[in-house]
């Protein structure tokens, strides 16, 4: 790694770990909070870890931006010399094996901008811990294997009249001088990062749940007061996830109270912190009015997330952060579960796996590659990424593949039952599944330690005299950075048969007595492997790796007359979808290769009867018609290409879809008018959200090739939507084209919907990804809105971070896109550093690059190489160097 200067930031290994020398009983906290001089006084009950009985050891604990008033131990203040503070903590050289460290220290809430440990955000108190946010607050051993009792007293002035932290209420009452108090005591150990606290003026939406047992649990949302109707689906969503944990896991919630809190300034989606979940207002607001049926959705699954954590990630913790995909992958496959259960499974299964091709696949194939239990970091913060995330849920849902449901579920209760209350890892975890699911998954766990996307190809051979049809399957997985080569992984291929009339054929492999069900999981463990099915009466089209069972790419070429015959016969819908996707990429790359000037595009006609034939079905459901409809993504072709020019694969993709939309207006017309009802009200059912999706799809390709007739369609569903979903649908379609009244458009939606902070985030985010010469010269205009506010990660996001994903805006030729973001960047490193270094994720891709555009993105980083840099930014920009 290249350094700056000398201070550079060191690399924290995973094989240096050591167990904490001290762990704490309990510690008592007492918040004096004041905006600018908070006083935070801690009383820790510690003593020696077991494991170094014997051993003098000093206590070395974390601190970050503190000013430190007074420090004893059992009531003995400290001489100046008895300790050593340094800028990230405070080290005791000499302590008994057993004692009471005193500590009292003062913060300033109001210039936190980081939004890490206290902050004020719109008024508010509010607290962020995880990763390393609780050193911020007060001095203590900050990491995830020190586990605790907390009591937690907060006195405030009656300005907050709002007290919480985790746990039960115990007492509250009035002081003088216009202040009161509330002490919260948590019966649970729990690290710091999963600490929190919440002082302010906030109003309270109250349900009830009753547990399967018969316990009653308040459930609370804290919100601010303009925006207590739009909690509903929230409260709703947090009733049905309670309900869902228990049915499929048999968890039940374990406190007599759930709050959730809301808050706009704020880094991350959401915070599980143990019964007081903070989250960014984005997830738990929604009403038909002002949010779409995508937030809605978002909601369900981010409040689902948060509380299946209460178990998985909680009561059961990471023991270090390089475990980190320990509770968020297992829990991010839970929040998959329980969203595939309530809405279309199918759809779920598209979005992640969409999600995963867009973010985690270019992940592993860059310079941020690591495994989902990575070996080494600079910055924790940088890896809550998709590979920890995202690709950590594949590998859960591979486990519970090869087990099945029920070994599954039993393997993760006994990894809970065995180890509630501690710090496990990844191999803790896969003990627990290897134990309930009687096998051996040793080769399985290169999945936590290899990093890169395994590649597939597969060759067929049918012998229609012998009825035999053979299967050769072979792996590889390309180089990543550290990891040179890689052994073999344990990779479960869903498998099917078609038959000439596109039914799934009975699946027997050779040597089994009896025929199995339509689909089969292959286990492949070796470089290559064979597999020979039995009694194969007809040359069949094979469905390879259905519902998407692992986290690889297919390299095989598969002959487009297959593709669209499983586009409109085979049984798993992911792999329908897949065969239209597949039917997409090679067209679409096919005019990017041969794209000349002179040469006019085309499409080929299976792909345009394929598409004809999915946008004329009418007995498919809707929800899943818009996803075969819709083509590939513009990153996801790029991806697909050892180097690209950005502006021609964004020109190809709207190509491709002016030829569809000039092909099949009159049916797109059609399908739209049986799908468009302005006069239903707003149901959040899966048929209403199909139709939805399907008229605003429609409506959208119909503005591809603008028209009086169409701008009239989409002006009357803009003035005269009932919901959020075809109002923005309308207002997106519209803008997204250079019409006249363009931009009186934009004043209209912006005068209507101006006091609602995630609307506006839309307006920013929906011009900043508008696909217009004129986007750049908008996004600079846009830099100096009254409403752009810098310390605002949602509306950063909304702004810079959609205009990076705007292919044909951002990749100016002149390198003028990277320019902007590379300042915004360094700007913003110094005051949120978590926020400037995600923000930063578009430069990794830059070798990618064809080579004007590539020198001008390196060029770019070159400069923020040289500038004083945080850690979270340092990582990043010199990895991708």
């Amino acid at each position: 790694m290249m350094k700056i200067d000398e201070n550079s930031p060191a690399t924290i290994y995973l094989h240096d770990y050591r167990s904490p020398a001290f762990l704490v009983e309990k510690i008592e906290l007492d918040f004096d909070m004041h905006e600018s001089a908070t006083l935070v006084s801690s009383k820790i009950q510690f003593y020696l870890n077991p494991d170094r009985e014997g051993r003098l050891e000093p206590l070395s604990l974390h601190g970050e931006a503190l000013q430190l008033l007074a420090v004893a131990i059992d009531g003995e203040p400290l001489a100046a010399g008895e300790y050593v503070m340094t800028d990230e903590g405070l080290d005791i050289p000499v302590v008994p094996n057993r004692f009471v460290l005193e500590v009292k220290t003062q913060i300033d809430p109001v210039h936190n901008t980081s939004l890490e440990g206290l902050y004020l955000s719109n008024g508010n108190f509010c607290t962020q811990c995880e990763a390393q946010g609780f050193r911020k607050i007060t001095y203590y051993p900050d990491r995830p294997d020190v586990l605790a009792r907390f009591r937690v007293r907060v006195e405030a002035d009656q300005r907050y009249p709002v007290l919480l932290s985790n746990g039960n209420l115990v007492e509250q009452g009035k002081l003088g001088n216009e202040r009161h108090f509330a002490v919260w005591d948590d019966p649970f150990r729990k690290p710091s990062y999963l600490f929190a606290l919440v002082a302010g003026d906030l109003v309270c939406l109250e349900d009830h749940y009753q547990t399967g047992s018969g316990r009653d649990v308040l459930l609370q949302i804290y919100v601010e007061a303009r925006n207590q109707n739009y909690c509903e689906h929230a409260m709703r969503s947090l009733q049905q996830a309670m309900r869902w944990d228990e049915e499929v896991y048999g968890l039940e919630y374990d406190l007599d109270r759930y709050m959730i809190v809301a808050v706009d300034d704020f880094n991350m989606g959401a915070m599980e912190n143990k019964g007081l979940n903070v989250f960014n207002s984005k997830y738990v607001l929604a009403h038909p009015d002002t949010a779409t049926d995508s937030d809605y959705l978002g909601v369900e699954s981010v409040i689902g997330h948060e509380y299946f954590h209460n178990w998985t990630g909680n009561r059961v913790t990471c023991r270090d952060w390089f475990q980190l995909s320990l509770k968020e992958g297992l829990t991010v496959f839970r929040d998959q579960q329980f969203s595939a259960d309530l809405n279309s499974a199918a759809v779920k299964r598209i979005d992640d796996v969409r999600v995963l091709r867009q973010f985690q696949f270019p992940e592993d194939a860059g310079p941020m590659a690591h495994p989902v239990r990575p070996s080494s970091y600079v910055e924790i913060n940088n890896f809550y990424t998709a590979t920890v995330y995202n690709k950590g849920a594949e590998v859960i849902r591979m486990m519970a593949t090869l087990l099945g449901r029920e070994r599954f579920i039993a393997g993760v209760r006994l990894y809970l039952e065995r180890h509630d209350g501690q710090a496990a890892t990844c191999d803790d975890f896969v003990a627990a599944m290897e134990e309930a699911g009687k096998t051996d998954l040793s080769t399985f766990k290169r999945w936590y330690r290899q990093s890169g996307t395994p590649k597939i190809h597969f060759e067929q051979d049918y012998d229609p005299l012998a009825r035999t049809f053979r299967l050769r399957v072979s792996q590889s997985c390309p180089a990543t950075p550290g990891q040179p080569d890689k052994e073999p992984f344990l990779i479960p291929l869903a498998v099917g048969l078609l038959d000439e009339s596109g039914n799934d054929l009975p699946l027997r492999l050779e040597g089994e007595p009896a025929a199995g069900d339509g689909t089969r999981v292959l286990e492949l463990q070796e470089s290559t492997q064979e597999y020979c099915f039995q009694d194969i009466p007809c040359r069949p089209v094979v469905s390879l790796l259905r519902g998407f069972s692992a986290p690889v790419q297919m390299t095989t070429v598969v002959d487009a007359e297959d593709l669209a015959f499983q586009l409109v016969h085979d049984s798993d819908p992911f792999n329908r979808w897949e065969a239209g996707q597949k039917l997409a990429v090679s067209e679409l790359l096919r005019n990017y290769r041969e794209l000349a000037p002179g040469r006019d595009f085309s499409l080929s006609p299976v792909f345009m009867e394929a598409w004809r034939r999915a946008l004329a079905d009418r007995s498919t459901d809707r929800s899943f018609l818009t996803q075969l409809l819709t083509l590939p993504s513009e990153q996801y072709l790029a991806d697909q290409l050892d180097e690209f020019d950005p502006q021609q694969i964004h020109g190809v993709r709207m190509a491709a879809y002016r030829a569809l939309v000039g092909a099949n207006e009159d049916l797109l017309k059609e399908r739209y008018a049986e799908a468009a009802d302005p006069g239903r009200g707003y149901r959040l059912d899966p048929e209403s959200v199909g139709r939805r999706a399907l008229a605003n799809f429609c409506l959208t390709q119909l503005l591809q090739l603008p028209s009086p007739e169409k701008i009239a369609l989409g002006l009357v569903q803009y003035h005269e939507a009932r919901n959020m979903t075809d109002r923005l649908a309308a207002f997106t379609a519209l803008i997204n084209t250079d019409i006249d009244g363009r931009d009186e458009l934009l004043d209209d939606f912006y005068r209507q919907w101006q006091a609602h902070p995630l609307l506006v985030d839309k307006w920013f985010s929906l011009q900043a990804l508008a696909p217009r010469e004129q986007t750049f010269a908008e996004v600079k205009r846009l830099l100096g809105h009254p409403k752009f506010n810098p310390a605002n990660p949602n509306r950063v996001r909304s702004l810079l971070g959609a205009f990076a994903q705007n292919m044909l805006a951002f990749h100016q030729p002149d390198g003028s896109g990277y320019q902007l973001l590379r300042e915004r960047i360094l700007l913003l490193d110094q005051n949120n550093a978590q926020l400037s270094a995600r923000l930063a994720g578009p430069f990794t891709r830059w070798q990618r690059l064809e080579p004007i555009r590539r020198q001008a993105m390196k060029k770019e980083l070159e400069i923020m190489q040289k500038s004083r840099l945080s850690r979270d930014l340092y990582e990043i920009v010199n990895k991708s160097l």
